[in-house]
């Protein structure tokens, strides 16, 4: 206590060590890594007074080249800022540490007056401390109007030390969210598009190698999940343990996926089995380190994971070049998309050690890195599949070309055989169509065209005609000359029928029995008359000659017409033309009947 009295004084007693950063008017989200000054405090000793005091002192120094990144390190870090508000129209101001892995951040704030102010936030902290509910660490700066106010801000994390401290206005920072909302939500929406689009692939192929791209792709999509901070935003807000177990541990998960999809892709352990013998003992790796995260101090696990995520993207790499100078043709767009990958990933990852300034680029790398590498891979995964069916099908035709050469004669007798078997088979169908006395279509066949002419006329509105024929008196033909005298006599009529039906665009089939049936499409009541009447006088004027007889045959006929326009269904059509038929047979027979009257 002393000894920060001690400074304290000597502070009020020298100069400042820096002028107040004016906020001017028009000025809503201001980067402050380059107004920064900053102390280490190795030890994590200091309180907020040997802090202001050491900082009135001149003992903070300017954050180097503007860039607030210093990569792991133990202690606590120091940072000040005296602000002087000229902004009339904000009064209150909202700072933000745009790294969300951060343990513990403290702000502390003193106004004129002497009064200080403190907020804690950070990952070791309840998601609930937060000014507003946002995956980064934030806090609420009344800033008086003309007044100096010092901005102190001391972090403490066994994450990577960066802090890129802005100061927003609500307006401001209301608009970076939404910004951020859309890119973050179209790159989640890439993962999921591809999760899902090669989750329906996998069931449809059981290719394993579609399985470990998911397995590849919902791990790393976890880890940025993670990384980003919506983790503890959405799944583990009160839950510091997880917060910093979970990074770790999905990178692991990440590297596993990672590794079990390249050795199927890849082909490893029928194509290199040494390079697949290095590929799980990787495997193994990870895992021990991913089971090893869950005691390990943070510092020590996070670190170590990031720098796997190197050596297993560089074995990746090898394995594909060497794979790619063997022959193996879709490793070519998989080792351009692990080397998308790569440079992101080595990007972020120096990021976090402080070897490369923080930038979009950098910030950002991973997510770009990894949607390109994700997309190239799902393509390559439909490429090395199509490649595989080329390659099956290839195979299949050299097969059938030396088994060709090889049983050519056997081939030709088979082929015959097929062909034979081909045409037997649409004899068999047309038998099944057909009526096997007569030869004329069966009764089901009839009632499939009948419908098909009725559903026809819906489209072209032509008239339809049905002819339901009968022979007279053919029990007694059957009785007085026999029944092969019979089916002589139905066979007659039938190609009579046909003979008159046929040319002008009809159909006859066998009904039952002695009875018949015509289907005219196209036909008016007048023209169904006339074919019913030519039918009949065919059957009447030829006598058929069957064992030694010559017998004599009429028939009696109904006729029904569709006009067009007109619906009917074909039980209807049957129903009227049979009522026509009974009409002729109660009028003497040998004669034809219409449905209806007609002139």
């Amino acid at each position: 206590m002393l000894f920060g009295l001690a400074l304290l004084l000597a502070g009020l007693g020298s100069a400042r060590a820096m002028d107040p950063y004016p906020l001017a008017p028009g000025q809503s989200a201001i980067p402050l890594g380059a107004h920064l000054q900053f102390r280490a405090d190795a030890q994590a000793a200091d309180g907020a007074t040997e802090a202001f005091a050491r900082a009135r002192a001149g003992e903070f120094a300017p954050v180097p080249d503007g860039n607030p990144t210093f990569g792991f390190q133990d202690g606590a870090y120091w940072f000040y800022l005296p602000v002087l508000n000229q902004h009339p129209d904000e009064l209150h101001w909202l700072l933000v540490q745009e790294y969300a892995l951060s343990d513990q951040v403290d702000l502390y704030v003193r106004y004129p007056d002497g009064r200080v102010e403190h907020q804690a936030s950070g990952d070791h902290q309840p998601f609930t401390n937060r000014f507003i509910r946002y995956r980064h660490p934030n806090f609420r700066i009344d800033l008086p109007l003309g007044q100096t106010v010092e901005v102190l801000v001391r972090v403490q994390s066994e994450s990577s030390m960066q802090v890129p401290l802005v100061l927003y206005t609500p307006r401001a920072l209301t608009e970076i969210m939404r910004d951020t909302q859309f890119s973050t939500g179209l790159y989640y929406g890439i993962v999921l598009a591809l999760l899902f689009y090669n989750l329906v692939l996998w069931i449809m192929l059981r290719d394993p190698g579609y399985g470990w791209y998911l397995l590849h792709t919902g791990a790393f999509g976890l880890v940025l999940f993670t990384l980003n901070g919506y983790g503890f935003e959405y799944f583990w807000p009160n839950w510091p343990w997880l917060a910093d177990a979970a990074v770790p541990l999905s990178i692991c998960l990440a590297l596993i996926g990672m590794q079990q999809f390249s050795r199927s892709f890849l082909e490893l352990r029928d194509r290199w089995p040494a390079g697949n013998l290095a590929s799980l003992a990787l495997i193994g790796l990870f895992a021990l380190l991913g089971i090893a995260s869950t005691w390990l101090p943070y510092s020590t696990a996070t670190p170590l994971a990031s720098r796997m995520v190197l050596l297993g993207v560089i074995w990746i790499i090898i394995a594909a070049v060497v794979m790619l100078r063997r022959g193996y043709k879709p490793a070519r767009l998989f080792l351009l998309a692990w080397s998308f990958f790569l440079l992101g990933t080595a990007a972020f990852t120096l990021l976090a050690f402080g070897m490369l300034p923080s930038n979009f680029w950098t910030q950002n790398g991973v997510q770009i890195g990894s949607a390109l590498e994700m997309l190239l891979l799902s393509l390559a995964l439909g490429s090395r599949y199509a490649g595989l069916r080329n390659e099956n099908i290839r195979i299949v035709q050299q097969t059938n070309e030396q088994l060709e050469r090889s049983v050519i004669d056997r081939t030709k007798q088979l082929r015959t055989a097929m062909a034979q078997l081909g045409e037997a088979n649409v004899q068999l169908r047309e038998f099944s169509r057909r009526d096997p006395l007569t030869g004329v279509y069966n009764r089901r066949h009839f009632r499939e065209t009948l419908e098909q002419a009725l559903d026809a006329r819906s489209g072209d509105g032509r008239p339809l005609a049905l002819l339901l024929l009968d022979l007279d008196h053919f029990k007694r033909i059957n009785d007085r000359y026999g029944h092969l005298a019979g089916d002589d006599c139905l066979n007659f009529a039938a190609h009579g029928m046909e003979e008159v039906v046929v040319p002008r665009g009809g159909m006859v089939a066998r009904f039952g029995g002695e009875e018949f049936v015509a289907v005219l499409p196209g036909a008016d009541a007048q023209e169904a008359l006339r074919i019913a009447e030519a039918v009949r006088a065919r059957i009447e004027q030829s006598p058929v000659a069957s064992c030694g007889h010559s017998i004599r045959l009429s028939a009696s006929i109904g006729v029904h017409s569709v006009a067009g326009g007109q619906q009917a269904t074909p039980e209807d059509v049957i129903r009227i033309a049979d009522e026509a038929l009974y009409r002729a047979k109660d009028d003497g027979r040998n004669c034809v009947r219409h449905s209806v009257s007609v002139a």
